[in-house]
């Protein structure tokens, strides 16, 4: 686990994220020893979540034909 100081903390904090999420966590030690871990929050919705998919744009189209016809 990288453990970094207050101080490299705040001047990377990019960096300190994104080894967060991909080493699980991050240690900040301060100058009076206490330490502060950092942790990457775990979502709870799928990343797949939002993307349409193809059964779903072949209905939508579908529903758009029926209705198209349906006013004519």
């Amino acid at each position: 686990m990288l453990v970094m100081t207050y101080s490299e903390a705040r001047q990377n904090l990019s960096a300190l994220l994104d080894r967060s999420k991909k080493d699980g966590s991050v240690l900040i030690r301060r100058a009076d020893g206490s330490q502060f871990k950092v942790i990457p929050e775990q979502s709870d919705t799928s990343p797949f979540e939002g993307v349409k998919t193809l059964a779903n744009i072949r209905q939508e189209i579908l529903f758009s034909v029926l209705r198209e016809s349906r006013e004519e």
